[in-house]
């Protein structure tokens, strides 16, 4: 998988954001596509997401975590190495 440079106006939390979609993907072995349309989404605009570009919605975010199963908060923790969660700092 090739990981894109983090943007350098993304905020810490849009690039945790960022960070966490790419790896939910990953672990899936989903293609941007297929998150697309699993939350209704346009390819580009999740490409977007993952680099950090753009500023999404709450409505948008809600729908990238159901994709995943996972709590809206999840998205934005930080994992270690050993996987475990930590939160933002700003």
């Amino acid at each position: 998988m090739s990981v894109s440079a983090p943007n350098p106006r993304s905020t810490p939390a849009r690039q945790q954001l960022a960070d966490s979609l790419r790896r939910l993907r990953a672990e899936r072995n989903w293609s941007q596509e297929e998150l697309a349309a699993r939350c209704e989404l346009d390819r580009s605009f999740v490409a977007h997401v993952e680099r950090g570009a753009r500023n999404i919605s709450l409505d948008n975010v809600e729908k990238l975590a159901n994709a995943f199963g996972v709590g809206i908060a999840d998205l934005f923790l930080r994992r270690d190495p050993k996987g475990e969660a930590g939160t933002i700092r700003a």
